[in-house]
């Protein structure tokens, strides 16, 4: 199993990213995607995840309106595209996949709960 996050980089404030998640080696059709991040002497937090079956989405509300995620099925990738970045965004961010089960998108993301694989993360430095 291997999730490969890219698309980090160094951006002012109000610019844009795009970060891909890169999946193999799991049912990527099974799986909900999240993406987390983790800025600097604070926990890792949820941001966003996907239900890869049916699409349905789930963001914090500090991301809202600003980000969103996607998947590519014939990649196996999925996607978050970050607009209109805030200092505050600044983080490593990282991709996790977790077995579609008994859990809603909102308790798997807001309290880390019930993911089985981790990327190795990627870093977004947003200036002022």
């Amino acid at each position: 199993v291997q999730l490969v996050e890219s698309g980090g980089g160094l951006v002012q404030a109000g610019g844009s990213l795009r970060l891909s998640c890169a999946a193999s080696g799991f049912g990527f059709h099974e799986f909900v995607i999240g993406w987390f991040h983790q800025a600097p002497g604070k926990e890792r937090e949820g941001v966003a995840s996907i239900r890869n079956s049916d699409l349905t989405t789930y963001y914090v509300d500090s991301v809202k309106f600003r980000f969103t995620i996607s998947n590519d099925y014939d990649k196996n990738t999925v996607c978050l595209q970050m607009d209109s970045l805030k200092p505050e965004d600044t983080a490593v961010y990282y991709c996790a996949a977790g077995r579609d089960g008994p859990f809603d998108l909102e308790t798997m993301t807001r309290y880390s709960y019930d993911w089985n694989y981790w990327g190795g993360g990627t870093l977004v430095t947003v200036s002022s």
